[in-house]
């Protein structure tokens, strides 16, 4: 009897300790006197909550903002940790930009214990080693640098043209899915200008750099994200089994690629403008005075007027010595980002163009107009930089699919904020997420924003664009470091598609698109079907 009574009263105690437990934060905001959305389940409610209800990402980040729309911050809980959501352009700035020294870092989910090549990518991580690394890549990032690899962008532009009006010649006209297709072409580039690498994939869809990035594209579904989530919810789990987020196959791949790479320059004395190179002179010790880098007004593109808003990182002599895992690693992540984040631009660029003819129209007055006045020289990178209308239709699309529809920081050091007329204070660990998606339909900065409207971006409509309201690829100094290689990618291979093809819908095309539930910010539900029709 005495033994059950025991027993019972053991379960109770444990029950209570694990309810505790899980509650323990939950007036975390209410003695802060900030306004919250209460927690569900023991997910709480920001990604744990959006996979238990099957939200998209998109969808879920609206959700979020439209939660307490009358608020200029909102707490959320992301299963039992407080996070707090910034919805007000205002505020979004001055801690993004003004103050990024209090917000530098991402949330640390991963680090070189649980995936070494993740972890040390330039994403994850944090601190004077995320500064040092971004200082030390800045450089291959500039608009010189760009420049000099416009060439073999645009070689990369004819040889995919090449391989679909071969592909097309018989009925004038093909079928794609997007995603594949970019895919392709997006690898061809990174593999060339980052690597030194000559690959055609539409020659042959079976080379290892193709195939590596197809693997990890599909790390949203299946056994992939298994080992996502359990990387994430357990990581100290996941480093004793062993869980890697990439095939141990592909990292081998890139490993054995990158420093045989290194290896084969340093024997023959092979010089090439590219992350490479610059990764040699790190390995070799050098040190190397960078800084963040800046745009001039004639290399300023809509995307980058509304969106990068940088403060120095400072000028600094980087002397730290990196690993071969550390500069793997950067090779790895610059791969892997610019694999999927270029061909998911292009793909919904391609989406809109189809369903939205008399842009694409304009677009292609304008890219016609601009191959007239070429009189049979090549195509540079001033002039692709030139196209005012090629540039707000690349902006629109970011606005309505920006690749990350929603944004995370972590403060570093304790912060107040007092504005004069709201304030509050940030603990230092607290992990903040300004849900870009949400901001980017808002009316009350974008007049009818479900409408596809470039005009929005033009030179006379620039000045009205509320900054901190859009944010495609990030806000501040820890913005997508490629966001200008990638830029000029997509307008590159737009620029080249558009002046041998009509994009059309086809029978397959999901009008308008739907988008998968779950953690991946842009994966529809059954792919990006275009016609592309050849232009007599």
């Amino acid at each position: 009897m005495i033994g059950n009574i025991v027993f019972w009263m053991g379960i109770i105690l444990i029950v209570y300790a694990f309810y505790k437990w899980l509650t323990i934060h939950q007036n975390y905001f209410r003695i802060r006197n900030i306004p919250y959305w209460k927690p569900k389940y023991f997910f709480g409610n920001n990604i744990g909550f959006m996979m238990l209800q099957g939200y998209p990402m998109c969808e879920f980040m609206s959700t979020l903002y439209a939660a307490d729309p009358g608020t200029k911050i909102l707490g959320a809980f992301n299963f039992r940790q407080p996070n707090l959501v910034v919805r007000d352009p205002d505020v979004i700035k001055q801690l993004l930009v003004k103050d990024f020294d209090h917000f530098e870092d991402h949330t640390h989910v991963l680090d070189d214990k649980v995936d070494v090549l993740f972890g040390n990518s330039l994403f994850f991580l944090t601190g004077s080693k995320w500064r040092d690394m971004r200082s030390t890549l800045s450089p291959a990032f500039t608009g010189s640098k760009i420049r000099q690899m416009f060439d073999l962008l645009s070689e990369c532009g004819d040889q995919m043209v090449k391989a679909l009006r071969s592909e097309s010649e018989s009925t004038g006209s093909a079928d794609y899915e997007m995603k594949e297709l970019f895919g392709k072409y997006s690898n061809d580039v990174i593999s060339s200008v980052a690597f030194g690498c000559k690959i055609d994939s539409f020659v042959d869809p079976s080379n290892d750099f193709y195939l590596s990035g197809k693997k990890f594209a599909e790390f949203g579904s299946g056994k992939a994200l298994f080992r996502v989530m359990t990387i994430l919810m357990l990581p100290r789990l996941a480093s004793l089994l062993g869980i890697s987020i990439i095939d141990r196959k592909v990292t081998t791949f890139f490993r054995n690629m990158v420093l045989d790479n290194i290896a084969e320059r340093e024997r023959q004395g092979i010089y090439r403008p590219d992350m490479i190179n610059i990764l040699m002179n790190v390995k070799k010790g050098n040190s190397h005075l960078n800084s963040t880098t800046t745009t001039t007004s004639e290399e300023k593109s809509g995307a980058d007027f509304a969106s990068v808003e940088e403060s120095s990182i400072g000028k600094k002599i980087v002397q730290r010595e990196w690993t071969d895992d550390e500069i793997v690693a950067q090779c790895f992540g610059f791969f892997l980002a610019a694999f999927d984040t270029s061909s998911i631009v292009l793909s919904f660029v391609a989406y809109e163009l189809s369903v939205n003819q008399n842009v694409q129209q304009k677009l292609y007055d304008e890219i016609e107009e601009m191959q007239q006045s070429l009189s049979g020289k090549q195509l540079a990178f001033e002039n692709i930089q030139g196209m005012k209308y090629m540039d707000q239709v690349i902006s629109e699309t970011l606005r309505h699919w920006p690749p990350a529809p929603g944004i995370d920081r972590v403060c570093v050091k304790d912060y107040s904020y007092d504005d004069g007329e709201f304030k509050f204070k940030i603990d230092k660990g607290t992990t903040l997420l300004i849900p870009v998606y949400g901001l980017h339909f808002d009316e009350k900065y974008w007049d009818n924003p479900r409408e596809f409207r470039p005009e929005r971006f033009s030179d006379e409509n620039k000045d009205k664009i509320v900054a901190g309201s859009f944010g495609a690829f990030g806000m501040g100094p820890r913005s997508c470091i490629g966001s200008r290689f990638a830029l000029i990618e997509v307008k590159s291979v737009i620029y080249h598609l558009l002046l041998h093809f009509k994009f059309e819908p086809n029978e397959k095309s999901q009008i308008p698109l739907k988008l998968k539930s779950g953690p991946v910010g842009l994966t529809t539900e059954n792919g990006i079907h275009v016609a592309l029709k050849r232009r007599t």
